[in-house]
């Protein structure tokens, strides 16, 4: 059996990984919280490491807190920089493969064509540049590694933008939601999925790859689909970025492109609004 330590414990892609292994008998996920494992204390993370015998760690963990991250720099830097790299040194101490989960923020959002992981990483917020400095941390440690890039995280768990316009939707006659930032939802199951399918393959070509559901959206239609599978009655006005000033600016396009993993695992990606209706169905 396979020992299998999952960071940020508490997290929405780490409860959707609970969920996903639970029919995986050959794996034992161990799931700790940064107060039972603190990444940013390489000295913890090693003692860890000598208690258990550890395959593969998932590094769920991470500062996300994007507007807060521009005046909060050395705490982000702490979780998403300092936090990866001790976890891929001592995975390379171990001989343990790192699965570092990463975002779409890495990019400026200036194309207007799918985003490869060959593509020059051009972050705009401090958010997506401490994550980008993780990623280089991680890949400069251990070559043994595993970055998935993934954007628009939601589910059923932890707050996220499907809840918060379930929420909104209720208290609100009428929503404005912002219709000129592009890009694709990502149901974290879907993701959850795809982990434990690295996991399970015999034979992994090592670096960084995309993945969210397929298909194209905006913030807008997001919303919309939301409020339209859930039959929420509400007013949604499209509305663009400079009428909804946010301390961070965010990827203005950032669709990427998923050839490469889903030729590594062989895997279909189902479609954003599937996958949406599954998490909406769950929820009620």
């Amino acid at each position: 059996m396979k020992n299998i330590l999952v960071t940020g414990g508490n997290g929405q892609l780490a409860t959707c990984l609970k969920e996903v292994s639970e029919e995986q008998s050959d794996l034992n996920l161990l799931f700790v919280s940064s107060k039972q494992l603190d990444i940013t204390d390489y000295n913890a993370i090693n003692n860890f490491f000598k208690k258990n015998d550890i395959s593969y760690c998932i590094n769920c963990a991470a500062y996300t807190a994007v507007d807060n991250a521009e005046n909060d720099i050395e705490a982000a830097t702490k979780v998403n920089v300092d936090g990866a790299r001790n976890l891929s040194k001592v995975c390379s101490l171990f001989n343990t493969i790192l699965i570092h989960i990463s975002t779409d923020f890495v990019f400026d959002g200036e194309k207007t064509s799918l985003f490869s992981e060959e593509d020059k990483e051009i972050p705009v917020c401090v958010y997506g540049q401490t994550k980008l400095k993780g990623e280089i941390a991680v890949a400069e440690s251990w070559e043994k590694h595993i970055i998935i890039r993934t954007s628009w995280l939601y589910s059923e768990y932890g707050n996220n933008f499907l809840k918060t316009m379930l929420k909104l939707g209720a208290e609100r006659d009428k929503l404005g939601v912002v219709v000129d930032q592009i890009g694709t939802p990502t149901y974290a199951v879907d993701l959850a999925k795809v982990i434990v399918a690295f996991i399970h393959k015999e034979s992994i070509n090592f670096g960084t790859f995309h993945f969210s559901n397929e298909g194209v959206a905006s913030w807008y239609d997001f919303a919309k689909s939301i409020f339209d599978i859930s039959k929420t009655k509400v007013e949604l006005l499209p509305i663009k970025s400079e009428s909804y000033p946010t301390p961070a600016k965010r990827p203005a396009f950032s669709v990427m492109d998923k050839s490469k993993i889903k030729k590594e695992l062989n895997i279909t990606i189902p479609y954003w609004r599937d996958s949406l209706k599954i998490a909406l169905k769950n929820l009620s």
